[in-house]
């Protein structure tokens, strides 16, 4: 078991910037793939980044490509999501999650945080 907590989450201004951070606890966290999701209310839970089980590789949606970066340090289980140039459109309740193998489905990941939310205004 692995659990997972989001802290980091507030309101700012468009352009603004926020950190996201979760910590984990449980199981060897560098045995995971780490995965950041997002959802707005009325839509589907999207992929916003995600980072292999080494943290060599990372990817990122379209829509946050530039804008956001995920890093990951084993050592202190923990990851983060530095969130810059932010727009309204990226409010939405933001989960970190951990999975055996990792991939941009939300299905292929094992466990989640409670969320954090972010709202930007415009």
């Amino acid at each position: 078991q692995v659990q997972l907590v989001e802290s980091g989450g507030g309101l700012v201004q468009a352009g603004g910037s926020l950190r996201l951070s979760c910590a984990a606890s449980g199981r060897t966290f560098s045995s995971y793939a780490m995965g950041w999701f997002r959802q707005a209310p009325g839509k589907e839970r999207e992929f916003v980044a995600a980072s292999s089980w080494s943290g060599f590789k990372t990817s990122y949606a379209d829509s946050v490509k530039g804008r956001f970066t995920l890093s990951r340090d084993n050592a202190k289980n923990t990851v983060s999501l530095q969130m810059n140039s932010l727009k309204p459109e990226d409010t939405a309740v933001y989960y970190c999650a951990a999975g055996v193998g990792g991939s941009r489905s939300p299905g292929s990941y094992d466990y989640w945080g409670q969320g954090t939310q972010v709202t930007v205004s415009s």
